[in-house]
């Protein structure tokens, strides 16, 4: 998810732009060493009194916090948009798929628990689920409510305590998020830092720290989950993707296009489980490029095509078109930064694309939509195989054997057959490879959160 910014020198203060219209949101001062350091050792010492906390206390506690969250579900999404660029509509639903998520996990918490063991007929054995201590939340900036919601919430509600930098692309929201939920949570018990690249890495290497969580971009995680051997903190990190959509022949390819607009435009390309490069069936290729392109005219005409989040990233997408065009592919749309203030760039779409080129080998994080025409349904799952990412793929058929064949042999934690973005609530999944490790969501997160404790229990032999 994004590439990694350049290391610099730590900044002492945060000023985002509007990526609309390049205006100032507004500047925030970024957290001193001595402040990030005070945030781990306050939780560090509310650690204890929340781990004993009844599990239906820490449930009650976080649906107060939802419903905060609720209660501030406009003020957010309106920041949200100011700071990020997307719209308020979709940053509101995002908001509200914070909402759902943080009442989710305080029904799931309470009843989170461990198993019995078979063991001698007068003994006990069984698990218990302990609380790891404290958590690092590193959270991105695409949809920074959800996201955060999931891991605050499953670490707070197992009874860790939680530090929470958010990304420094959306540091006024993220530090409002952070009053908002706190505000109903015992004293100690999530505290948030902004700041950047500095802050980061100071949180990931500092002594006290038992979990480092995060999303964000494969190079961040990698040094997250090297620093981690340091500490001996346990690491769940969902990160960068470049998740590969396979059209079989006996689809429409009207509809197929649609789908494959739906995965590679929405939220502007800025979403990890984007579709980020297509293999179409050439039984299909040419209504498809023609419906694909379509769409994507659509999007470049009728003004609901958000910006990126940022000039900066806006660079590195059309480094990876021009690069890409230049080695071959043909642009049927799109592919041109446009004039005028803001960080907008149009939804594109590129045909001819090779397995050597940017857009193929690259997580785009734009909305780019890459096609590659291969001669069978084979072809293109060897092709989406083929690839370094392992977060997830999607194919569009109607046979049901190459359906099966696409689940035993793409290599990724989430497959989904004939919906780019469908899935069931409370779905869980494991990235692979340079895609992370560990469940980022879902029921299996309260897992990663806790640590298991195996219990034998039996009387002493009687005296005399």
């Amino acid at each position: 998810m994004t590439t990694a910014a350049p290391a610099t020198a730590p900044t002492t203060e945060l000023t985002v732009q509007d990526p609309r219209d390049g205006s100032t949101v507004g500047t925030l001062a970024a957290a001193t060493e001595e402040e990030v350091r005070a945030a781990v050792e306050t939780a560090r010492a509310a650690a204890r009194d929340w781990a004993r906390t009844a599990p239906e206390e820490r449930g009650k506690a976080l649906r107060a916090a939802a419903d905060r969250l609720a209660a501030h579900a406009q003020e957010l999404a309106a920041l949200n948009a100011r700071e990020t660029g997307k719209p308020v509509e979709e940053s509101l639903g995002g908001v509200m798929a914070g909402v759902g998520t943080l009442h989710q996990y305080a029904e799931l918490g309470p009843v989170h628990r461990g198993h019995s063991l078979r063991g001698s007929v007068l003994a006990a054995d069984y698990t218990v689920a302990e609380p790891r201590g404290v958590v690092v939340a590193l959270t991105p900036w695409n949809d920074p409510v959800a996201v955060a919601a999931g891991l605050l919430g499953a670490a707070i509600v197992t009874g860790n305590t939680v530090v929470h930098k958010p990304s420094e692309r959306c540091p006024h929201l993220g530090a409002r998020l952070g009053e908002i939920l706190a505000g109903v949570l015992p004293a100690g018990v999530l505290g948030t830092v902004t700041g950047g690249a500095a802050v980061g890495q100071l949180l990931t290497a500092l002594p006290g720290v038992d979990v480092l969580a995060h999303v964000g971009s494969t190079a961040t995680g990698e040094a997250i989950a090297r620093a981690a051997v340091g500490t001996g903190a346990h690491v769940v990190r969902e990160n960068g993707g470049n998740d590969a959509l396979v059209v079989d022949d006996d689809v429409d390819p009207v509809w197929a296009a649609g789908q494959a607009a739906l995965g590679a435009f929405a939220n502007s390309g800025q979403i990890c489980v984007a579709v980020e490069r297509i293999y179409v069936h050439r039984g299909v290729a040419e209504p498809f490029l023609e419906a694909l392109a379509e769409e994507a005219r659509r999007r470049n005409t009728d003004g609901t095509l958000a910006p990126l989040v940022d000039e900066r990233l806006r660079e590195e997408v059309h480094r990876q078109v021009a690069e890409s065009v230049a080695q071959g592919a043909v642009v049927l749309e799109g592919a041109q930064v446009p004039e005028g203030p803001g960080a907008f760039y149009p939804a594109t779409v590129l045909r001819g694309c090779t397995p050597a080129m940017a857009v193929m080998t690259e997580e785009t994080f734009g909305p780019v939509a890459p096609v590659q025409v291969v001669d069978s349904f084979d072809e293109g799952l060897r092709l989406a195989a083929a690839d370094r990412y392992g977060l997830a793929a999607t194919v569009l058929t109607g046979r049901i054997a190459h359906a099966q064949r696409a689940v035993a042999e793409l290599p990724v934690g989430t497959l989904k057959v004939n919906n780019v973005f469908g899935g069931a609530p409370g779905g869980a999944a494991q990235p692979r490879r340079a895609s992370g490790a560990g469940f980022g969501y879902g029921p299996e997160l309260l897992d990663e959160m806790t640590q298991v404790k195996v219990v034998h229990l039996e009387m002493p032999p009687e005296a005399g």
